[in-house]
């Protein structure tokens, strides 16, 4: 079983934490570590949530991430910190986004890892979140050393 800590402490860190519900950057309805609030959810706005709540949200959407990610490359072995990347990449945009990423998805198949991070960069997502694009599309890069 692969060791997932550093990869939560960054997405936690890129997430930022907040208690109550806010809007974010699209203005959608948000809570804890960029918890997407959707229909059922328990989440009124103007009440303050305890971190433990939020750090029990924040477990469920990651390991719905984690499932994610492994529908779109697979249970195979492959390369740890890309798997991570694609992990964080579907927990911030969502299966459904991720699976847009058409030929970064290939190029990760193919393990050209440039490829993939350049087609990472070239993205609507990248323009909305530069730091965080710029940032995973380096660690992709890196996968190749």
């Amino acid at each position: 079983m692969q060791d997932y800590q550093e990869l939560k402490e960054r997405i936690k860190e890129h997430e930022g934490y907040v208690s109550t519900v806010y809007k974010d950057s699209l203005g959608f309805a948000t809570i804890g570590y960029g918890h997407l609030i959707v229909d059922g959810d328990p989440y009124e706005e103007g009440q303050d949530y305890s971190k433990v709540i939020l750090d029990e949200q924040f477990e469920k959407d990651f390991d719905i991430a984690l499932s994610g990610a492994e529908k779109i490359l697979g249970v195979s072995d492959m390369n740890f910190k890309a798997k991570c990347v694609i992990i964080e990449m579907v927990f911030q945009l969502g299966i459904g986004g991720v699976f847009k990423f058409k030929k970064a998805l290939k190029a990760v198949d193919e393990e050209d890892w440039d490829t993939a991070a350049d087609e990472m960069l070239d993205s609507k997502w990248s323009k909305q979140t530069p730091e965080r694009a710029a940032e995973l599309s380096s660690t992709m890069r890196s996968c190749k050393f």
